[in-house]
């Protein structure tokens, strides 16, 4: 389209404006900006080459080394790492690093930093798990080196298993069980049941995953509850979390994930609950690379429950017997439960409601779609670039059918499964 001359002549003179206020505005920007602090940048490098020197007294077990990099005048702290260092020595680590964020001077000296510990387990981590930490640094003038002065997690970071106790360690067949203050049977028994979890998931999930799994058993669920960095009153009632990246960077599946294990909740179920519950568990391991916030709490937990309970032959009435009991009376859920009805401080009864709902809903799409559509919805719905319309869209495109329809239809299962 030809543009008249008039018009052009007024565009270049709004372009040359253009250009001097960017002009302008980039020198001003830069007469503005704060200039690098070189004491700060050489403060930083020397914190990561102490850091460094740990990292590698770390993977040596050499504790000199460890403990060479700590201020000589902390006593308390001296003593803590010389003990973490030794919780630490059967644990088999592929690599333990440090990544220093933001280093904070405190006068000439003293620095703070905040840092992520990186560290893998051998054969069983494809990406490292990450702890932010806090440190205080003091600088030595003799020698000019950063020593250690305090360590303690970042704000709001939990805290981590070798610094319970003696890290006691049980090597299965697919199974890595690390434990604190347990007898060491117990943590076979684990270790046993992880290794027959992991082919009924490989055998229900057909993606490509670790096929291994790090099971943490701390010694109480207030142990528990510190791993997680919540509050234990959140988890006196449930036998075992997963955690990890949702969604992960897409190209490590379960790279990192551990099942962290309340060792008295556990201890209640009896072998076939313990079963379940691996099952279920591991069973996030395996699909949290198609897991993502736009995955609905009933369809995360659902499909773990679908394949904790794909080979086994009992009643819905069994496996759900909270919605059995609604049902029977007449309170048949107007809708399928909401991420809020997950919540661990809440009604147990209404939580045991919410995950027998998920699981029935998926049960509900294999039986009229195929186990192939199921996982194909959970990777649909995970897949998509956020909540809103995620389930609506892969109800459509997998499955042909929309929220109110499916809503509609779970609820008749409900009452045939169940009434």
């Amino acid at each position: 389209m030809a543009v008249h001359r008039r018009g052009a002549v007024r565009e270049r003179t709004r372009a040359r404006r253009a250009a001097g206020a960017v002009l302008a505005g980039l020198l001003l920007a830069s007469a503005c900006a704060s200039p690098r602090d070189p004491a700060r940048d050489t403060a930083a490098q020397e914190i990561r080459a102490t850091l460094d020197r740990r990292a590698t007294a770390v993977l040596n077990h050499d504790p000199a080394g460890f403990l060479a990099v700590l201020a000589p005048e902390a006593a308390a702290l001296r003593a803590a790492q010389r003990t973490e260092l030794a919780n630490l020595a059967d644990v088999p680590l592929k690599s333990w690093s440090y990544e220093v964020r933001t280093v904070t001077p405190h006068g000439t000296g003293r620095a703070t930093a905040d840092v992520d510990l990186r560290y893998r387990i051998d054969g069983y981590d494809r990406a490292p798990v990450s702890a932010a930490r806090t440190l205080e640094l003091a600088r030595d003038d003799t020698d000019g080196r950063w020593y250690i002065a305090a360590d303690r997690p970042g704000k709001g970071a939990a805290s981590q298993l070798w610094q319970q106790g003696d890290v006691q360690v049980v090597r299965g067949t697919h199974s890595l069980v690390l434990g604190v203050g347990r007898p060491d049977g117990e943590l076979r028994g684990v270790a046993h049941t992880a290794d027959r979890a992991v082919p009924a998931v490989s055998a229900a999930w057909p993606d490509s995953w670790v096929r291994r799994v790090v099971v943490l058993v701390p010694d109480s669920v207030e142990d528990m509850a510190g791993l997680l960095g919540s509050p234990a009153a959140s988890y006196r009632g449930i036998a075992a979390v997963t955690t990890g990246e949702v969604g992960g960077s897409g190209k490590a599946p379960g790279a990192a994930d551990r099942v962290i294990v309340n060792p008295q909740a556990y201890a209640l179920l009896g072998t076939f609950g313990q079963q379940i519950v691996l099952t279920h568990e591991t069973t996030h391991v395996a699909s949290r690379v198609d897991t993502s916030p736009a995955t609905p709490v009933w369809l995360s937990e659902g499909f773990a429950d679908w394949v904790a309970y794909r080979d086994e032959d009992r009643p819905a009435g069994l496996v759900a017997p909270e919605l059995a009991d609604a049902v029977r009376d007449g309170e048949v859920p107007a809708a399928l439960p909401v991420d809020a009805d997950f919540g661990f401080g809440g009604d147990a009864a209404k939580l045991a409601r919410a995950y027998e709902g998920g699981w029935l809903a998926c049960e509900l799409i294999e039986d009229r779609w195929g186990e192939e559509k199921l996982i194909a919805f959970y990777k649909a719905v995970g897949g998509h670039p956020g909540r809103d319309g995620a389930v609506e869209r892969a109800l459509h495109t997998v499955l042909g059918t929309n929220p109110q329809e499916f809503a509609a239809s779970w609820r008749d299962y409900l009452a045939a499964r169940l009434g």
